[in-house]
């Protein structure tokens, strides 16, 4: 049975993706992974950055003794994935993206950051601070925050993947968006999605950028028919 690892987004947790992970279960032998500091695990000493979190991806996988594996990645997860097939080609199988941000500028970076203010998000949306706060605990989730919003301000300075690294990744890619996601614009995917070699791009209609908000039999179903074929 086909392996796929299942990859969360930015201040998110593996347990998100259940719901999809339930869904494939049946055609494939699928897998879930905390980054560092995420879901209740020990905040690293080191820096949050791509390159930290994709070295999670292969200890991870060193870990259980897989050389190779499909990949299905929601937002960071998705750039994390794509940034595995580019620089460890030969551990990356088929990937799948939904609502990954690519394009990173300082300005646009800064803009990102700044909605991660732990004090603002307590004073404003109290409801999810709570839902961060039992996501990431024990770890303390102001700090996780802090530091994905570090992160983000350094992809703005120096970008992980340059546009010219998508068209150096030889395997298959479905990238993917909603047309209500208000994070990633559509100008961006469809520019990513021709720079690959083996690319497909496909969108999701009435779907927002949070993971929560997707039809999950749609996106299983995409998932499926790309990772088969």
């Amino acid at each position: 049975m086909k392996k796929i690892l299942l990859l969360h987004g930015a201040i998110g947790a593996s347990d998100q993706l259940i719901p999809i992970a339930e869904k494939l279960g049946d055609k494939f032998d699928i897998h879930r992974l905390n980054f560092s500091g995420h879901g209740g695990g020990i905040l690293p000493r080191e820096a949050f950055s791509i390159k930290f979190f994709s070295n999670d991806v292969l200890k991870w996988m060193d870990l259980l003794s897989i050389k190779k594996i499909d990949i299905f990645g929601y937002s960071m997860g998705g750039y994390v994935a794509l940034y595995l097939a580019k620089n460890y080609p030969d551990r990356i199988g088929k990937i799948f993206t939904f609502a990954t941000k690519f394009e990173w500028t300082e300005e646009g970076a800064e803009k990102e950051s700044k909605r991660l203010i732990p004090e603002k998000i307590e004073e404003k949306l109290p409801v999810f601070a709570q839902a961060l706060k039992q996501r990431h605990a024990p770890a303390d989730w102001k700090a996780v925050l802090t530091n994905t919003a570090g992160m983000m301000r350094e992809m703005g300075k120096n970008n992980p993947l340059k546009e010219s690294d998508f068209s150096d990744i030889e395997g298959e890619v479905m990238v993917s968006v909603g047309d209500s996601d208000k994070m990633v614009s559509h100008e961006e995917t469809i520019n990513v999605y021709k720079k690959f070699k083996k690319g497909s791009l496909t969108v999701f209609p009435n779907t927002p950028h949070p993971i929560e908000q997707i039809d999950v039999l749609m996106l299983s179903n995409a998932i499926k028919k790309f990772m088969e074929g």
